[in-house]
């Protein structure tokens, strides 16, 4: 099964890309919102997935947005 969610944000450069699944990684230091994250998300759902032997990854376009994805297989 592959479950992808999309959004319309401002994308991610290409140079962020390998490291949005890091612990504590923030691709935007400057961006300023009433609750901050922790940068935990990504690196929390990338060990889920590896633990369930998935793949992940993320196809993103400066400007129109990111799809991040999973695929697991069903036994």
């Amino acid at each position: 099964v592959r479950i992808e969610v999309s959004d319309t944000g401002k994308g991610i450069e290409e140079k962020d890309i390998p490291y949005i699944w890091d612990r504590y990684y923030k691709t935007d230091k400057k961006h300023k919102r009433a609750v901050t994250g922790t940068g935990l998300g990504l690196s929390i759902v990338k060990k889920v997935i590896e633990l369930h032997k998935g793949e992940y990854g993320v196809v993103s376009e400066i400007g129109n947005g990111s799809t991040f994805w999973f695929s697991l297989k069903i036994e």
